[in-house]
């Protein structure tokens, strides 16, 4: 059941239409790397949880930029993951399968939860356990008509593609129906921030937002 807080995340994730999921997010670059994101029109950060210091990370982006964007955990396998994470200050929680145990954590400490599907059944299952939405991964297997064939009889789920998702593709997600897209490495670019090249990373994220908006035109 949502709650007004994860009511306003889903809302923040759809009008952004953008998820930047940070992998390999170091300390020392992860505000900045967020701040050149926030420039370029994207303020919903995932920090994945397999990444050393991500609570630590989340907590940081939560109290530096406050507001500014909305911070959540990926990659959570388990409830303990799940929970240290909401503990942190993640304001939703994302995974690459379906885990019970992290959705009835999300739902009891009132955060937003994405699990990972691919077929309509674990779609179905997601998300009468309590998913808020479910994360269609790896995207790039399956493609945009993937994202319109599950939206055809599981209109009520809203659907975020992630895993291949880039600049040139992100808009075809959208017309296809998904609420929004996550994306990694095509939009954080590790090499950028290691070259403390920040404006690469803002016309990114500008480059995956004005393809998000012409494709709800």
């Amino acid at each position: 059941m949502s709650t007004p807080g994860t009511q306003a995340t889903f809302e923040r994730v759809r009008d952004c239409g953008v998820i930047a999921v940070m992998r390999g997010a170091e300390s020392e670059t992860v505000v900045r790397t967020a701040e050149a994101l926030v420039d370029g029109g994207v303020d919903v950060l995932e920090v994945t949880a397999d990444t050393p210091g991500s609570a630590e990370m989340i907590r940081t982006l939560s109290e530096e930029l406050d507001d500014a964007v909305s911070v959540g955990a990926g990659t959570v396998l388990d409830a303990e993951t799940a929970q240290a994470a909401i503990a942190a200050g993640a304001e939703f929680v994302v995974s690459p399968s379906f885990h019970r145990d992290v959705v009835e954590t999300c739902n009891r400490y009132g955060a937003l939860v994405a699990p990972g599907i691919m077929t309509p059944t674990e779609a179905i299952e997601a998300f009468e356990a309590g998913a808020d939405v479910v994360k269609l991964f790896p995207a790039a297997t399956v493609g945009p008509g993937h994202v319109s064939a599950l939206k055809g009889p599981l209109e009520q789920i809203p659907v975020v593609p992630t895993g291949g998702v880039s600049p040139d593709n992100c808009g075809d997600y959208i017309e296809a129906g998904a609420t929004a897209v996550g994306a990694g490495s095509a939009l954080v670019d590790r090499d950028a921030v290691d070259a403390g090249e920040f404006e690469r990373i803002t016309e990114n994220a500008e480059a995956f937002r004005d393809a998000v908006e012409a494709a709800r035109e």
